[in-house]
């Protein structure tokens, strides 16, 4: 079957542009007003002179053959014979278009003439047997027409044909044909061999009642080969004695079984003159069968037979089609496939019962062209499509994916469709495995999955189990929103709503199978929530969500999370581990189950909180070990770009630097509120003045203090300050006037006498200036100066700078 794609797609691509050729060829010609033709494929007739070209009628676009004949070949005759082969040509079409036979090449548009053609329309053709046979003048040159091979069943089937059409042109018309040779046998796309090449046909001139009689008008070698019969096939008496005869035909019959027999397609003996066709006639007179030997043995008695010489021994038409050779079971299959159209569905149904037995007995060529056209006739008819259905899918499942595409998928498209008799969906669903291998994917969506989806929708419980059982096998085929809005629903509410506790099993089956090919979300939102609504606690439907839940949990890519677990599944199942109808391994494995589920929750749960807790503790540890912030560089130098520019209120500042600006505020509120300091200047002394003494003037000073020490106190003046000491900050504490005599007077009762002395080293030795904090006595009291207030208006606050820099 590949040779004879690869043969009709060489010979068909020939051509490469599918616009109509045949104008071009035969301008004006009527037939091109009714039909389109698109490839040259195949040559026949006398001389194989007729072109044939591949074509649809325009009309109905039905599919056609078209034959020319263009008259510039006959260029090489001269112009005498020119017309005598075209008045050849014209009656050999005028005559076969007034004959109708299944075994006669059906015309379907009579002969048309032009300037430059002749042409006419046939049913649609393969090929001429001559081309198959390797003879391709005036076509295409096909790069491997030899790689065709006929199979014996071809061949006897074929002789079988031709063997019954000329019973017909024999009895029935009267008629001889004179000229049966391969190139006037044409294969029809089915690959029936019909008649063709009724140029030199002969008519009865005897009357009904009278027995026939077929004129001779002579064999004359003058005339171009193209006018006359083919020498290597015409009897004896043609041509030796003026005579001819049905028997004639049947010499033809003869040498064409012996040529399809022989090896190479060799004729018994080449003839191309009349010498040697004498020298022929001689041979037959001493056939044996030792010189058939390539003849099949049930086939080669009859063809001694009409290889005869003599035209009385040869068998007619009739007796030869009745032979035992062609008692055969796949001649007998091809021959009641032929005769369908006569026989009632009863008759039918009953042969194709028995049709599938007979099919591997026949080439799958034959399966494809013959069987298939005869079969697909009845598929219109959808009483009789569950009798003829399993055959063409037996058919298709020896055939290639381009032979199905091509021969069998156009004419399942509108069986698909049809829902009743159900028998025609079981049908298919039982050889969805073959139609999924063969049909290519687009077709499997817009056909073969629509056809499951109204077997979902029908309601019959085994075309349910079916659809459920073969969907899983579309599973790569389906799309999230097929399988979303199509496909999921159907099944939920057949789950939901059918009475079959078989079909519910088979529904979560088939959900099961499909899990694997849908996506996590999927799962959650249309699978999970459908389990717990099934209206059914029978211990098969139980296993069945079981199943479910166990693969989604397991599944890598779907991997239910444990919040799903704990508020949507194990709430469902624990009731279920107390059904009184589950059998103890069931039970178990329910059980098993909850508890699997359970211990997920509890390790992803623990390792939840464990790691929370980690968490919480490193942070505590980082807080704690973390040492204060440092402000980046780059921060501060901005900083310090703006300042004194009146933004230091817009500038950002780290936390770091918000504690430091805030204990140097909290320190300057706490020196604000203590008294401005003044430093006192040291008094002059005159060097050429001679010294004091020390100890006279501090006596002095001491007794005014004493006499004075009833108007010291907190609302009168200040006692006065040696020139030497000075207050400082450090010495906050005071003591009054009382308290400090009564202490001095204790003191001096305790330490009399004082010696005053020790003070002397306390002058200064030149008039260079002391600094202020050398001048500090270490241990003695301060006695506050009269000049300091505790709050004096008048003292000048300190400088932002300054308080900076004491505070530093």
């Amino acid at each position: 079957m590949e040779v004879f794609n690869k043969l009709y797609s060489q010979v068909s691509s020939s051509v490469s542009s599918t616009v109509s050729q045949l104008s071009g060829v035969l301008p004006g010609n009527p037939v091109t007003r009714e039909f389109d033709a698109t490839t040259h494929i195949a040559s026949a007739g006398p001389g194989l002179v007729w072109k044939v070209y591949k074509g649809c009628k325009r009309s109905t676009k039905q599919e056609a053959s078209i034959f020319v004949f263009e008259k510039r070949q006959l260029e090489k005759w001269n112009k005498s014979d020119r017309e005598i082969i075209l008045e050849s040509l014209r009656r050999g079409v005028t005559q076969l278009t007034k004959i109708r036979h299944p075994q006669i090449l059906t015309v379907q548009h009579p002969l048309e003439e032009s300037r430059e053609s002749l042409a006419f329309a046939t049913e649609p053709v393969f090929a001429s047997l001559a081309n198959v046979l390797g003879k391709t003048t005036n076509m295409p040159q096909p790069a491997n027409m030899s790689d065709y091979k006929l199979y014996d069943i071809e061949i006897k089937y074929g002789l079988l044909q031709i063997s019954e059409g000329l019973a017909f042109l024999h009895n029935d018309v009267k008629l001889l044909h004179k000229n049966v040779c391969p190139e006037s046998i044409v294969i029809n796309k089915q690959g029936a061999w019909k008649i063709f090449g009724l140029d030199f046909c002969v008519h009865n001139t005897n009357p009904a009642n009278l027995p026939p009689s077929y004129p001779h008008e002579g064999f004359c070698p003058t005339l171009p080969d193209i006018c006359q019969s083919n020498l290597e096939y015409l009897a004896p008496e043609c041509v030796l004695t003026q005579n001819h005869s049905p028997a004639s035909d049947m010499f033809s019959v003869g040498m064409l079984a012996y040529m399809l027999n022989s090896p190479g397609n060799q004729p018994y003996s080449p003839v191309k003159d009349l010498q040697q066709f004498r020298a022929r006639t001689q041979q037959l007179k001493n056939l044996n069968l030792g010189k058939l030997q390539c003849v099949p043995e049930a086939l080669r008695e009859y063809v001694k037979l009409l290889l005869n010489v003599s035209p009385e021994i040869r068998p007619d038409a009739h007796q030869f089609i009745k032979i035992p050779y062609f008692d055969d079971v796949g001649i007998k299959t091809l021959t009641y496939l032929d005769s369908l159209l006569q026989w009632d569905n009863l008759q039918k149904s009953q042969f194709y019962k028995g049709l599938p037995e007979a099919l591997p007995k026949l080439p799958q060529r034959v399966k494809v062209q013959r069987v298939l056209s005869c079969l697909s006739r009845d598929l219109t008819q959808p009483a009789m499509v569950p009798f003829v259905l399993p055959s063409i899918l037996d058919i298709a499942q020896e055939c290639t994916k381009e032979e199905y595409c091509s021969y069998v998928l156009p004419h399942l498209k509108p069986v698909m469709k049809l829902m009743e008799p159900i028998q025609i969906l079981l049908i298919m669903l039982q050889r969805m495995e073959l139609l999924l291998k063969l049909t290519p994917a687009e077709d499997v969506q817009q056909h073969v999955l629509p056809m499951l989806y109204r077997g979902l929708d029908s309601d019959t419980p085994q075309v349910h189990e079916l659809c459920l059982s073969v969907l899983p096998t579309f599973a790569g085929l389906l799309d999230h929103s097929n399988v979303k809005n199509s496909l999921l629903p159907r099944i939920k509410r057949l789950c939901l709503s059918t009475s079959s506790l078989s079909v519910r099993v088979n529904c979560l089956l088939c959900v099961g199978r499909l899990l694997e090919h849908l996506d996590k979300w999927l799962v959650l939102d249309e699978i999970l929530p459908f389990l717990p609504q099934i209206p059914s606690r029978e211990p098969a439907v139980l296993m069945g969500i079981l199943g479910i839940y166990k693969l989604a949990m397991n599944h890598k890519k779907l991997g239910i999370s444990k919040e799903v677990i704990a508020t949507r599944i194990l709430p469902f199942l624990m009731p279920l581990c107390i059904e009184n109808g589950l059998t103890l391994v069931q039970f178990n494995a329910l059980v098993a189950l909850v508890k699997d589920m359970f211990q997920l929750v509890e390790t992803e749960h623990r390792t939840k909180l464990e790691q929370l807790n980690s968490v919480k503790d490193e942070q505590k540890v980082l807080a704690a070990a973390m040492p204060s912030i440092q402000p980046s560089n780059k921060p501060q130098e901005l900083d310090q770009a703006f300042t004194g520019l009146g933004l230091d209120s817009f500038v950002s500042m780290s936390s770091g630097e918000k504690q430091k600006v805030a204990k140097q505020q909290d320190s300057f509120k706490a020196f604000t509120r203590q008294p401005a300091l003044e430093p006192v200047k040291p008094v002059a002394t005159n060097p050429i003045s001679p010294p004091k003494n020390l100890a006279s003037s501090l006596m002095s000073d001491w007794t005014n203090a004493n006499a004075q020490g009833g108007n010291v106190g907190f609302g009168g003046g200040a006692p006065t300050m040696n020139a030497n000491m000075m207050f400082t900050p450090q010495q906050n504490h005071f003591h009054s006037p009382s308290t400090w005599s009564s202490n001095n007077h204790a003191n001096r009762s305790n330490n009399a006498p004082q010696n005053w002395n020790a003070l002397d080293k306390l002058l200064p030795v030149n008039n260079a200036k002391i600094p202020m904090n050398q001048m500090i006595p270490q241990k003695q009291p301060l006695i506050p100066s009269p000049n300091v207030g505790l709050a004096n208006p008048n003292n000048n606050a300190l400088s932002k700078d300054d308080i900076m820099d004491l505070l530093s």
